[in-house]
């Protein structure tokens, strides 16, 4: 097992998750994929991340109703969850704020703006940068 924090991203875009994955892993996070709501409910469950980060618009559970169902339960609900959607409109955000979310990331994005939250939320500070001779 690793030691690295464990981020848990679900979202059903191939090309999000390829890139966001990628981007976490080179931040120094471990990062656990499902590509619906309800394998994301399961990831939670069993894989016990130290973040999610949760699309809203998933197949099967939406992620109103993952963040929902986590917050809840008192096993999962002290786990930080960024919402990560295209949705822009404010009663979405103030939704997903309602359903027990940390924070609201809007796609497209700025791969800062989620690190910066991700770091905020899991007290991971900012890798250092290897220094070139």
């Amino acid at each position: 097992m690793s030691d690295r924090p464990r981020i848990l991203l679900v979202d059903d875009e191939p090309s999000i998750v390829k890139m966001v994955g990628k981007r976490l892993e080179v931040e120094g996070f471990e990062v656990v994929i499902a590509m619906d709501g309800q394998d994301g409910l399961t990831k939670a469950q069993t894989e016990r991340p130290n973040l999610i980060i949760l699309d809203l618009m998933l197949p099967k559970l939406n992620g109103y109703e993952v963040c929902t169902m986590l917050k809840q339960d008192t096993r999962y609900q002290q786990i930080p969850i960024v919402l990560f959607t295209a949705k822009a409109h404010e009663k979405d955000e103030k939704l997903g704020m309602e359903c027990g979310a940390n924070a609201f990331v809007r796609k497209p994005f700025r791969a800062q703006e989620l690190l910066d939250h991700i770091r905020r939320l899991t007290a991971v500070p900012e890798q250092p940068k290897e220094a070139h001779p």
